[in-house]
C-alpha cells in the first residue's frame, strides 16, 4: 500500500497539489471523534441538523472561506416520493448549514443518468436551493468537467476520470439516498460516488462492479456522509418506480463503510434482510481498510426529533 509521503509526491508530480490530497487521502477511522454514527428519526430538516450537531457541529467539517461540494443523488427525473433521489430538504438543509459556517462557495453536483435539466427540476432540488447565495447547482454531464486520475489502491479500477470540482474542493459531503440497485444490490453512500466519474458504463460492463465501487471509495473520501433514508426504494432500483417505505431516518458519520453497513439494515431490500457483510461492494470497501463493517464497534447515538 502506498504511504502518505509517497502519495503526496505522486500528487505533486501530477500537478494536483495538497488541496486535492486533503479530501481524497484515506483518513484513519480511529481518528474519528465519537459518536461514530448518529441516527436521527423524525422531521427531515430537524434530523439533518441533529445528526450534524451530534457529530460535532458543522464547524467540525466546514470552515469560513472554504469551497464545499455536496453530492446528492439527482440521477433521475422523478419526484422525491419515488425514493430514487436525495430528498431536496436534505440538500437544502446541508447547503444552509454550510452557508452558516461561512463557506466561500457551495457546489451541488451530480452526473445525472437522465436529461440534466429535468433531473434538477423534477427532484425538487433546483427549487429548494433557490434561496441560497453562493450555492450553485449543476449537472456535470460534459467530459470537460472531469480529469483522469490514478487509483493507487485500486484492484479492478486502476484509473478513472473524476469530477474536477471534487479535486479542487476543500470539503466534500456525500448526500446519498437509500435505494435498491439491480446490479449492486443497494445504492447507498459508496455507490453514490459513481456519480462523480465520467465513464460509469466501464464499471458496470467490463470489470467487477463491486470491487470497482470500493476502489473508487479508496480515493474519493467524503469528509462527511449524510445518508437520506427518509424514504427507501425497496424494489426496482435505482430508477423506480418501485415499492417505497417511509423510514423518516437520517444516518450520518465520517466512516462511509459504517454508514452504509448501518443503513442497509434499516429495511428489507427485495423482501430480504442484509448486513453490511452481505453486500459485496461494502465488504470490498471494508477489505480495503476503508471503514468499519460492524457499526456496533463504533459508538452509535440514536435520537428522535
Amino acid at each position: 500500500m502506498i504511504n502518505r509521503r509517497k502519495f503526496l509526491k505522486l500528487l505533486t508530480a501530477m500537478g494536483l497539489g495538497l488541496g486535492f490530497s486533503r479530501i481524497l487521502l484515506p483518513l484513519p477511522i480511529q481518528a474519528a471523534q465519537k459518536p461514530g454514527l448518529v441516527v436521527a428519526r423524525g422531521d427531515i430538516e430537524q434530523a439533518v441538523r441533529a445528526v450534524v450537531q451530534e457529530l460535532g457541529g458543522i464547524s467540525r467539517f466546514v470552515k469560513a472561506g472554504q469551497k464545499v461540494v455536496l453530492k446528492p443523488n439527482m440521477s433521475f427525473a422523478n419526484p422525491p416520493d419515488w425514493g430514487t433521489t436525495t430528498h431536496p430538504i436534505v440538500v437544502a438543509t446541508m447547503a444552509r448549514l454550510c452557508q452558516e459556517a461561512g463557506a466561500k462557495s457551495i457546489l451541488v453536483i451530480d452526473h445525472t443518468l437522465r436529461q440534466p435539466d429535468l433531473c434538477l427540476e423534477k427532484t425538487g432540488i433546483k427549487d429548494a436551493l433557490r434561496p441560497f447565495e453562493k450555492t450553485h447547482l449543476f449537472a456535470i454531464n460534459s467530459r470537460s468537467f472531469f480529469k483522469e486520475i490514478p487509483l493507487p489502491q485500486g484492484k479492478e479500477l486502476k484509473k478513472t476520470e473524476v469530477a474536477r470540482d471534487i479535486l479542487e474542493a476543500d470539503v466534500f459531503i456525500n448526500l446519498p439516498s437509500a435505494k435498491s440497485h439491480s446490479q449492486a444490490g443497494v445504492s447507498l453512500g459508496l455507490k453514490n460516488l459513481m456519480g462523480l466519474i465520467w465513464d460509469r458504463n466501464f464499471l458496470h460492463s467490463y470489470i467487477d462492479l463491486n470491487q470497482a465501487i470500493a476502489d473508487l471509495a479508496s480515493f474519493i473520501r467524503p469528509n462527511l456522509t449524510v445518508l437520506d433514508a427518509s424514504k427507501a426504494l425497496l424494489t426496482a432500483g435505482p430508477g423506480g418506480p418501485g415499492r417505497v417505505e417511509v423510514l423518516n431516518t437520517i444516518v450520518a458519520g465520517v466512516d462511509p463503510v459504517a454508514v452504509d453497513s448501518y443503513a442497509v439494515r434499516l429495511a428489507r431490500w427485495y423482501g430480504q434482510s442484509f448486513r453490511g457483510s452481505d453486500v459485496k461492494h461494502i465488504m470490498a470497501a471494508y477489505n480495503l481498510g476503508l471503514g468499519e463493517i460492524e457499526p456496533e464497534r463504533l459508538q452509535i447515538k440514536e435520537i428522535k426529533v
